[in-house]
């Protein structure tokens, strides 16, 4: 169905309207920190239910007496209903508002983490973990559109800072949590501790949520049914070129995501508020950030993902000890993006987040030289500068990302910031997959896997430094 045009005045008025809620550039302090911890809650749900499910994968397993590939989707199910609705639920919030997507989400997020908590077998759970997915993508889809209306503009910096400190938190402490709940508790646990806190956070956020800016465009349902087909396919594709399926199947389901996606961008180009925001992407800053995030999250993935290989199948060092080796990284984000996200308010992000590229991509090229045989501090001090470099890229990235969209886009802007992050993850499992394809299963293999997996995430952290500096020169005032 094609959008008719909007006309410009539109925008400014549906602004006005929303300013009796939000205030004319946010919402006063109390409220606003009211606000944010009703987010931080449903985001904090939605990175810990990831993780979690990970760990948890060989108990479901062996308790629904299934096969460990098949449990897998336990976890891809989830992630595949996230990935094909992000852009359709940021572009409802533009429509509807984003309070109402966001509490929608919430609340079917929650009674599927029910659902999941009741299942009695692999297709139940898989079943609700779809459901809990569509519910997490309403949530991590417009999470950041409202940062926007609860901050005030010189102020975006320190909100979009909390929500990485939340997710870095999230990412550092789901493995513990998952291992504290089952060492006490049955897996049903994991998903059944959703649902309390979801009934908090939505009691509270539809008390303390502002009313924000509503487009007047209509829903495009072909475009999301695209936007569905194209990104399910890559992802489907992709899990299956890990697996080592057959590589005629995956080419063809590549070849036939490039052409919903050739379809869609075609279509999106004569919209005036696309589901696939090509109008945002003709602002430079705009496509560069999210090019950037794209391979900065690439190049996290391919560390996450194959150093544990490194540790555990080569160094001989148990789950736990892995667990240390890989919290540093998190560990100094949480400290570092906050910092971050409050510097870039009072000085220029761009600059900040090349600066902290920069830093990333010396510690990656600092893991190459990593001995297999490397002490705690040895391996440390190396994800320590990496995750140095991330949270200090990430906060200032994320606010120029924003806040280069206009208001009544924000939901675009908001949902192609999760998406980019996704598809980076994404990218990096393939790419660790395809190599350790490639060198073997052996031990001597497995080392030249993980040893080609980092190369390639030094490379990623470089591309997104050429980029990030790339985007200093546009911004750089002209005479």
């Amino acid at each position: 169905m094609q959008q008719a045009a909007v006309p410009s005045q539109a925008a400014p008025a549906a602004i006005a309207a929303a300013t009796t809620t939000a205030g004319a550039d946010g919402l006063p302090p109390a409220e606003r920190w009211r606000a944010m911890t009703t987010i931080g809650i449903a985001v904090a749900m939605s990175v810990l239910d990831t993780a979690i499910a990970n760990i948890a994968l060989p108990t479901i397993a062996r308790e629904l007496h299934t096969t460990p590939a098949a449990s897998i989707w336990v976890v891809n199910s989830y992630q595949l209903a996230v990935t094909v609705s992000l852009l359709a639920c940021a572009s409802l919030g533009d429509i509807i508002g984003y309070k109402r997507v966001y509490w929608t989400g919430l609340a079917v997020f929650t009674a599927a983490s029910g659902a999941c908590a009741l299942s009695t077998s692999l297709p139940m759970l898989v079943a609700a973990r779809v459901v809990q997915g569509l519910g997490g993508a309403g949530v991590m889809s417009v999470n950041t559109a409202l940062v926007r209306f609860i901050f005030p503009r010189d102020q975006l910096g320190r909100g979009v800072g909390f929500n990485a400190f939340v997710v870095a938190v999230s990412a550092a402490t789901g493995p513990s949590i998952a291992a504290a709940i089952l060492s006490a508790a049955s897996w049903h646990w994991l998903f059944a501790v959703n649902v309390p806190l979801g009934i908090v956070a939505l009691w509270y956020g539809a008390r303390v949520l502002p009313a924000t800016p509503r487009s007047r465009h209509r829903f495009d349902l072909a475009g999301a049914a695209l936007n569905a087909a194209a990104l399910g396919l890559l992802m489907i594709a992709v899990d299956e070129l890990g697996r080592g399926e057959s590589l005629g199947l995956a080419g063809a389901e590549v070849a036939a995501a490039s052409v919903f996606a050739v379809i869609l961008w075609n279509r999106a180009r004569a919209m005036t508020a696309p589901l696939l925001p090509v109008d945002l992407f003709r602002r430079p800053v705009f496509s560069l950030s999210v090019g950037i995030s794209i391979c900065a999250f690439t190049a996290q993935t391919l560390v996450y993902v194959a150093l544990p290989f490194l540790f555990e199948d080569v160094g001989h060092r148990s789950q736990i000890a892995t667990g240390l080796l890989m919290t540093p990284w998190p560990a100094i984000v949480v400290f570092v993006a906050p910092f971050a996200g409050r510097l870039s308010d009072r000085s220029a992000p761009a600059v900040l987040g090349s600066a902290g590229l920069v830093v990333m991509t010396v510690g990656m090229v600092m893991l190459l030289t990593l001995p297999v045989d490397a002490g705690w501090f040895g391996v440390a001090w190396r994800m320590a500068i990496c995750g140095f470099g991330f949270g200090f890229f990430q906060s200032p990235n994320n606010r120029l990302l924003l806040a280069s969209a206009p208001p009544e886009r924000s939901g675009g802007a908001s949902g192609m910031l999760s998406t980019a992050r996704l598809l980076g993850q994404t990218s990096g499992s393939a790419l660790v997959a395809l190599a350790f394809g490639l060198a073997g299963t052996a031990s001597a293999g497995i080392a030249r896997g993980v040893q080609a997996a980092l190369v390639v995430g030094a490379v990623a952290a470089g591309m997104a430094t050429v980029i990030s500096l790339v985007r200093v020169r546009q911004m750089r005032p002209r005479s």
